[in-house]
């Protein structure tokens, strides 16, 4: 049986790698394709369009058994796919400029007051 395992490691270690690119692909698909169908507005159609290619070539390299070739697809659409990143960094910063002015004008409209207190114990108070 140890003799079978050995004899068979290799073959196991290439269908690790295949499961492992595969899963790896599976979820950066998914996330690329929710991200696009969220943010896509924002992005210039050519850089949409790089995504979108890279994303079928990622798909359609899972369906075959080469790790190798799964894993360049994958790290084809994460370069790709940087451009929605900055086209969602971007939109977010306008937003958040926006609402730190808005902020800073009603920044001074709280009163705030500082007071100190002492507790008070009952029983102290009534024996005394």
């Amino acid at each position: 049986m140890v003799k079978e395992a050995e004899a068979h490691a290799e073959e196991d270690k290439k269908r690790r790698a295949l499961v492992e690119a595969r899963n790896q692909a599976e979820s950066l698909s998914h996330a690329t394709e929710k991200s696009l169908a969220e943010h896509g507005d924002k992005l210039a159609a050519t850089d949409k369009a790089l995504i979108e290619t890279a994303l079928a070539d990622l798909k359609s390299a899972s369906a075959g058994d080469d790790a190798g070739q799964i894993e360049a697809k994958s790290r084809a659409l994460s370069q790709a796919s940087t451009k929605l990143g900055e086209a969602v960094h971007k939109a977010t910063q306008a937003q958040a400029g926006g609402a730190g002015d808005q902020a800073a004008t009603t920044k001074g409209d709280d009163k705030v007051v500082d007071a100190e207190f002492e507790e008070v114990n009952e029983q102290k108070r009534s024996q005394g």
